[in-house]
Order: structure tokens, then C-alpha cells, then sequence
């Protein structure tokens, strides 16, 4: 008899234990979730070159009439950065274009970029006249994040617009961003 009341204590505890071990697995597992998301975060606030030289590409043209002129102020409701939607901005460059949203992988290699806002028409290697469709595949001319330059990408969405330079201060705080390419004429509002 005192072997039988043995083996369901035995039992019990052996479900107590892989009860606890279960729990401890799916704390793992959440936790490596919340640091994956915090690492993708990371990345692509390190990894986009916030400030460029200002240089533009050979045949992009100034906006003749932007709603936004150069030198003016406006307020940035788009949220590529964290840091940068509800951020004022001074207009520095104001250019009439094609808008590309693009999905990549780096060159460098790495994860897959979703839907990058934005490259414009004139970053795109060989590009011709005619506005590439949604799914067309190009090559990417420009360096706005780390392994962007030499990419090929999906074009995700294309919109003629103005494309806007900005400085800004990140809303976060920190050094002020000079020249960031770019921002579309919808993701701005006038400045209060």
C-alpha cells in the first residue's frame, strides 16, 4: 500500500514540474519577442542616415509653386523615425517627383526592409521616364539606410508628388537632422 500512495505524489510532482517549466518557457519565449521588437526598432533608427550632405540627384528639379516653400516652416506628421512625427521642420529642398514606397534586402545583407518611405524616381538606377507600377523590381540608388545603395527592391507603391528636404530636432531630443530626403507634400502640415 505505501508503494501506491507513492506514485501519485511522484506524479503530482513531476506535473507541478513541467507545469513551472512550461511557464518559464513562455516567459522566454515573450521575452525574446519584446527584444526582437526592440532590436528592429534599434535597427532602423541606427541604420537610416538621418542627415545627408544635401546633395539631390542629377535631373531632379526644383518644385516651381511647393505648398511648402524653402525656408518656411511645417510640421512632420509621418512617422518613418519614432522621433520625427510632430517634429517642426524647415524646408530646405522642395522637388517635383515620383515618391517610391520599396521593400529590400540590404545589400549588405540582413533582414528584409518593409516598405521603406521613401526613394524617389531619380534614386532609382537606369530609371527611364516612365513611372514604375507596384511590384516592378529596380535597383536602388541611394544611401538612406545602411545596404540601401546597390539594393534590389520591390516597388510597393508609387505617388507623383513634391518631395520635401527637412532639418529637424527629433522629438525625442538629441542633435538636429540636417537635410533628411525625404518627406512627402500629405506628410506635412502647416506650422502653428
Amino acid at each position: 500500500m505505501k508503494k501506491r500512495t507513492k506514485l501519485p505524489t511522484i506524479l503530482s510532482l513531476f506535473a507541478a514540474l513541467f507545469l513551472v517549466l512550461g511557464a518559464c518557457s513562455n516567459s522566454d519565449d515573450k521575452s525574446k519577442e519584446e527584444k526582437e521588437e526592440n532590436e528592429n526598432k534599434e535597427h532602423s533608427e541606427m541604420d537610416m542616415n538621418h542627415s545627408s550632405s544635401g546633395d539631390v540627384p542629377e535631373g531632379l528639379k526644383a518644385a516651381e509653386n511647393p505648398t511648402y516653400e524653402v525656408g518656411s516652416q511645417a510640421i512632420i506628421e509621418s512617422g518613418h523615425m519614432e522621433s520625427m512625427k510632430g517634429a517642426e521642420a524647415t524646408i530646405v529642398g522642395a522637388f517635383d517627383t515620383t515618391a517610391y514606397a520599396i521593400s529590400y534586402t540590404p545589400a549588405t545583407g540582413g533582414e528584409k526592409v518593409e516598405n521603406h518611405k521613401w526613394i524617389i524616381h531619380e534614386e532609382i538606377k537606369d530609371a527611364g521616364e516612365v513611372t514604375y507600377e507596384p511590384g516592378a523590381e529596380v535597383t536602388v540608388n541611394a544611401s538612406h539606410m545602411e545596404g540601401m545603395n546597390g539594393a534590389v527592391a520591390e516597388v510597393e507603391s508609387a505617388e507623383k508628388t513634391t518631395v520635401y528636404m527637412v532639418d529637424f530636432t527629433p522629438t525625442t531630443g538629441g542633435e538636429k537632422v540636417k537635410n533628411h530626403k525625404w518627406v512627402t507634400e500629405s506628410e506635412l502640415s502647416a506650422s502653428k
